[in-house]
């Protein structure tokens, strides 16, 4: 017997779950591509998605997932041989300096390995070891979807600014957008990388590239980019179909005006950020108490360099892919694999597994795929220490007290600072 039959839940990193109502705009017949409606819509979506990011700035739309992204922004930043650092956090920020290499771009990866976020020690020793400012560019991910480290962006716009190097600042928000808080103009990013499949809360297919004015002069001239690759016609057209360089993915964008409806108008970019925040305490509770009866961990030690999409988690191998494989067949929960953190085939890559709570996920969702995960260590006697999904519950339920408090009752219940001495 299997208790899986229902609706099932993917809690995998991407593609998240869509929501009803985004599937619901999807269904319906083509429209007409040439005038009337559809141009309207398209014309409202630009400072919604500019918004989403928090940017003044430009923003490209493309058909294609966030691998296509990655190179969107290679192509129109650079040419043939010039050179870029990438500081990887995971195999998401390693992918995007192999993105990189295979266009010809000179490419020095300093990796931080897989469980924590950039040392800016070692990347200021990096900068000023380029006195020519020969490096056109810095990049690295937000939140890396394998390893779920988070980097601090602010830090290291401020330290670049500090050495004074002139470099542009790259960022892959695929992940990390409408799930975390990213404020590109604040931040003072140049290119900023997302796509459809996680916080949008859309099927794969979409790609879009945020990028500043300067970033735009800085790629003028590149031997690189390529009418399907140039974001100038796709930012600035002044006909529709130069916004996708042909034939519009229509369907697509029916979804994305739904879903930026959903995160912009209807429950609010920062109220997003505050739930996704709430939902991912929850889980990293459920997963210390767990831990302190067996070999379950956190794959990022440090809270404030863990994302808020999704959390990566290990056991003693092969224990992980048995809990998958259990939580999967007898439960209808679907967990990520532990992409990237070990060689695939290898023992070691058995030991780890991925829970999303990004996008279109609420507190029963979560819950209810922690306490599956507590019933799939009990079936298959793993040992952990038992409540950890009411150790989430009671996150939660704090969350939300929190939230209703008013100005005085937050003020009155903060710590009081003590005089020194």
């Amino acid at each position: 017997m299997s208790l899986a039959h229902g609706r099932p839940y993917r809690a995998i990193p991407g593609p998240s779950v869509v929501p009803d109502r985004v599937l619901a705009a999807m269904h319906q017949a083509s429209p007409n591509i040439y005038d009337g409606p559809l141009h309207d819509m398209v014309s409202a979506l630009w400072p919604d998605l500019k918004r989403l990011a928090c940017t003044d700035q430009h923003v490209a739309l493309y058909i294609g997932n966030g691998h296509a992204a990655w190179e969107a922004a290679n192509a129109n930043v650079f040419s043939r041989g010039d050179r870029a650092l990438v500081l990887a956090t995971g195999r998401f920020g390693e992918g995007w300096g192999e993105s990189m290499r295979g266009l010809g771009i000179d490419t020095e990866v300093l990796n931080f390995g897989r469980q924590a976020s950039i040392d800016l020690n070692r990347v200021e020793a990096a900068l000023r070891a380029d006195p020519r400012h020969a490096l056109k560019a810095v990049a690295l991910t937000h939140v890396d979807t394998a390893t779920s480290a988070k980097n601090d962006i602010a830090a290291l716009r401020g330290l670049m600014d500090m050495v004074g190097h002139p470099a542009l600042l790259m960022v892959d928000c695929i992940a990390s957008m409408g799930c975390d808080v990213f404020r590109m103009d604040d931040w003072g990013v140049d290119v900023t990388v997302g796509a459809s499949q996680k916080g949008l809360m859309l099927p794969p297919g979409l790609g879009v590239v945020w990028f500043s004015e300067r970033a735009r002069q800085a790629g003028r001239g590149g031997d690189l980019v390529s009418p399907w690759w140039n974001w100038e016609p796709r930012a600035f057209g002044t006909e529709f179909w130069q916004h996708f360089c042909g034939t519009a993915p229509t369907h697509h964008l029916f979804g994305l005006r739904v879903s930026l409806d959903m995160i912009l108008h209807e429950e609010g970019l920062e109220n997003v950020w505050r739930r996704h925040a709430a939902l991912a305490r929850a889980v990293w509770a459920a997963a210390e108490t767990w831990g302190a009866g067996g070999a379950m961990a956190l794959n990022i030690g440090d809270p404030a360099a863990r994302g808020h999409a999704v959390t990566t988690l290990r056991l003693d191998s092969p224990d992980a892919t048995r809990l998958r494989t259990w939580c999967e067949a007898e439960a209808g929960l679907t967990l990520g694999i532990g992409l990237g953190m070990a060689e695939p085939g290898s023992d070691a890559a058995d030991g780890f597994f991925r829970l999303a709570h990004m996008g279109h996920v609420n507190a029963h969702m979560v819950l209810g795929a922690l306490t599956t995960i507590e019933a799939g260590m009990g079936a298959l006697d793993i040992a952990h220490a038992p409540g950890g999904a009411t150790a989430a519950a009671r996150v939660l339920a704090q969350a939300t007290l929190a939230a209703a408090a008013t100005p005085a009752e937050r003020l009155a219940a903060a710590p009081v600072a003590m005089p020194a001495g």
